[in-house]
């Protein structure tokens, strides 16, 4: 039983596809990075495995169970966005509390958490004065506070400092009991962390293919342009129309 099943899943924006039968299984522990040039699909896809998107069709399982529509499912996700959503108004502490209540969760935890992603001495100050790299940092000890299964991250590199970026890499690679999904435009720390590397073109899952497989970080944009060849370079088309989103691609 896959920890986390996807099964031709699409999503359709009016007659344009953001994702398009996209199928795969991870196993537990296991980490997947998705790599894709921008509109591939690859936010698309990660906010459907959230919940925070509806799919248009197919379904994504946790454990066995369908995530859509089923609230004690989607509690064993943990999510790290592109967007922070952190409440800037609070302290960082307060934002994982805040978190723990809703997960029923003993809040002594996020002390814990506050010092795995190195802001212990930070935890009493109001996230709003956080630079871009220490509020991704809180964002991911939220995405832990309720020890989930599955840990989804979007973009987790994008203009992060040198001390986040050695700090959330650090956790990320200490993560090995847990399934992780991550999208990622940084070649080289995405093929550091993953066991496997999923391929997005135009919305469609073109490659999946073990680490192993791959000689070295170098090697995986050759990988991904000989993949998409033959692929129509145009977006994908739908003669129906689907249900409406304010989302997009990235």
């Amino acid at each position: 039983m896959a920890a986390l099943s996807v099964s031709n899943l699409s999503k359709y924006f009016g007659a344009h596809v953001g994702v398009d039968g996209v199928s795969f299984d991870l196993e537990s522990g296991e980490t997947a990075v998705v790599f894709g040039a921008n509109g591939a699909g690859k936010t698309t896809l990660i906010r459907m495995l959230a919940s925070l998107s509806r799919p248009s069709e197919g379904e994504i399982t946790i454990d066995d169970d369908s995530l859509v529509g089923n609230a004690a499912i989607r509690s064993k996700i943990g999510v790290v966005a592109h967007e922070t959503m952190l409440y800037e108004e609070l302290t960082a502490r307060e934002n994982l509390r805040f978190h723990a209540r809703l997960h029923g969760v003993d809040e002594s935890v996020c002390d814990d958490l506050l010092e795995t992603v190195g802001l212990a001495a930070r935890g009493s100050e109001r996230v709003s004065g956080f630079s871009h790299g220490m509020s991704k940092r809180v964002s991911l000890a939220r995405a832990l506070v309720h020890d989930p299964a599955v840990l989804l991250f979007d973009e987790p590199y994008t203009g992060l400092d040198q001390t986040s970026l050695s700090r959330i890499e650090s956790v990320l690679t200490d993560l090995k009991d847990r399934t992780v999904f991550a999208s990622t435009h940084d070649l080289e720390r995405g093929f550091e962390l993953a066991d496997r590397v999923l391929f997005l073109n135009d919305g469609r899952l073109v490659g999946d293919l073990e680490v192993e497989a791959i000689p070295d970080a170098a090697a995986v944009e050759e990988t991904y342009e000989a993949l998409c060849r033959g692929r129509p370079a145009e977006p994908a088309v739908v003669d129906r129309a689907g249900p409406a989103d304010s989302g997009g691609t990235r």
